[in-house]
Order: structure tokens, then C-alpha cells, then sequence
């Protein structure tokens, strides 16, 4: 089982208990060394506060059960407004808004678009796109990000 696997079961349970869902769990080395990160989101915006909550009741369990070999820094955040869409909630709560596309392999020469998420299957999602109007269908696999668009 992967480092991140083993983190999000050791402490899914805990988060829940706080009042919080668990987004994802990243374990990457930085130029400072190992990084654990558990992203979380609530029904409200997540503070500072909140992470610290996180983080003081999550310790003590990776503590005891130190599933990770190497030194590392605990992060708790918040998942962030663009974060990208990977499960099928996430495509559920986007259905009708607007999503940024970037795919692996371009389509007509083309690697990226916008659009209004129109549906979604376990397999694929159909976007309204932006300037043509047109629908299109994309393979879920063939998507290296999908995210909200954020105007500025």
C-alpha cells in the first residue's frame, strides 16, 4: 500500500470525527525534505485554526503507528478554490459551472479548453465550450487536470 493510502486510513476517521472531510493526502520531497500534506475541506471556509486542529489530533496517531520511514514535516491546508475535479462529487458540485480543461494529448492540435460542465459518468465528461457552443466529450483518463475556472 502506498505511503498516502496508509495515511488517509489511518486518519480519514479522526478528520470525520472533527467535522472535516479529507480531500487528499500528498507525500512529496521539497527542497526543505519530506512533506506530508492532508488537504481538508469543510462546509465553511477552512481557517488557519482548523489546520491546526487537524493537525494536533492527526500527530499522535501517525506518532504511534509511524507508517512513513524518513524524517518529515506534517502540513495541513485547505483544498483551495481551483482544486481539481477527481472524484464524483467533485464533478456533481461543478456540474453547470465553468471547468478549465488540459489534456495530456491535444485534440485538433489543441491541449486545452473551457467550458460548462454539462454531465459526467464514471468514464468521461461532456463540456459546452466556451466560443463554439458546441459539446464535447472527453475521457476522464485522457484529462491531466481538470479544474473550476476562476475569473480575476
Amino acid at each position: 500500500m502506498k505511503i498516502t493510502e496508509t495515511v488517509r486510513s489511518l486518519t480519514e476517521g479522526k478528520v470525520n470525527e472533527l467535522g472535516y472531510r479529507l480531500y487528499d493526502v500528498e507525500f512529496a520531497k521539497e527542497p526543505e525534505g519530506y512533506v506530508l500534506t492532508l488537504y481538508i475541506e469543510a462546509e465553511s471556509p477552512i481557517t488557519l485554526d482548523d489546520c491546526e486542529k487537524v493537525s494536533r489530533a492527526v500527530e499522535p496517531i501517525l506518532d504511534e503507528k509511524d507508517p512513513i520511514v524518513q524524517a518529515y514535516y506534517l502540513s495541513v491546508s485547505s483544498v483551495g478554490l481551483d482544486r481539481p475535479l477527481k472524484t464524483d462529487e467533485d464533478y456533481r458540485r461543478n456540474t453547470g459551472g465553468k471547468i478549465d480543461i488540459k489534456l495530456y494529448a491535444p485534440i485538433n492540435k489543441k491541449k486545452s479548453f473551457t467550458g460548462i460542465l454539462e454531465s459526467y459518468d464514471e468514464e468521461s465528461f461532456t463540456v459546452k465550450l466556451d466560443g463554439t457552443g458546441e459539446s464535447m466529450t472527453f475521457a476522464k483518463k485522457s484529462a491531466a487536470s481538470v479544474k473550476p475556472h476562476i475569473d480575476f
